[in-house]
This record gives C-alpha cells, sequence and structure tokens, in this order.
C-alpha cells in the first residue's frame, strides 16, 4: 500500500507471551517455545557467558544473579539481592579473576535447584 511519494511501515509484530512480572527480570529472555534462558556479558570484554535454560522466569533469573555477584561482587546490579548471601561480603574470592566456566558451572547448579524445588512444591499443590 504504497503511494508514489510515501512509505508505509509496517511492524512486525514479535512473538512474546510474557506477563510483565517475568518480564523485569535482568539477564534472561524466553525462547519460542517456552524455555527460559539466562546469559551474561564478561565485564570488559564482548563475549557473553551461557548460563543455561530453565523451566522458570524465576529459576533463570536465579542463575543470572549467581553469575552476576560471582563476576562483580557486591558491586552486582540483582535481580534478588536478598536472596544471594545473607551477607553479600562473606565470599572472599567473589570479583576476582574466575573461569567463565566456573561462573557458568556455579549458575547452572543455582538455576537447576531453583527449578527443581518449584517442580516439587508444584507436585505437591
Amino acid at each position: 500500500m504504497e503511494k508514489k511519494g510515501q512509505v508505509v511501515l509496517i511492524e512486525k509484530r514479535k512473538w512474546n507471551p510474557v506477563s510483565p512480572k517475568e518480564r523485569r527480570y535482568k539477564g534472561i529472555r524466553i525462547r519460542k517455545w517456552g524455555k527460559w534462558v539466562a546469559e551474561i556479558r564478561e565485564p570488559n570484554k564482548r563475549s557473553r557467558i551461557w548460563l543455561g535454560s530453565y523451566k522458570t522466569a524465576f529459576a533463570a533469573a536465579c542463575a543470572y544473579d549467581t553469575a552476576a555477584f560471582y563476576l562483580r561482587g557486591s558491586l552486582a546490579r540483582l535481580n534478588f539481592p536478598e536472596q544471594v548471601l545473607p551477607d553479600r561480603n562473606a565470599v572472599v574470592s567473589v570479583g576476582g579473576d574466575m573461569s567463565a566456566a566456573f561462573i557458568r558451572q556455579k549458575a547452572e547448579e543455582v538455576g537447576a535447584r531453583v527449578d527443581a524445588e518449584l517442580r516439587t512444591e508444584s507436585s505437591i499443590s
């Protein structure tokens, strides 16, 4: 539907079945088939660390928080600052020079544990 001298822009609607509550988490996104994935950018680099895919947005956000805390220490901007550690300064090695594999492993452990806990809670109800 183009007239001479005019350009008609048609917006392509993005597939986004996410509630506003779930959309607010940092470092996560949803795949078209419904899985939640988490990743984080490495400081001072263009690369990202893949943190895994999860059944819930909450589990993916927890995995992101874990990685952010290991990468940036107490300066990290977290989704759930109260849930990372009771004392955010308790871990001495946080924020130091850690490998991407170590951070990925820790984040996946937390995300998998949260997913498992949520699965058992929903099966009990």
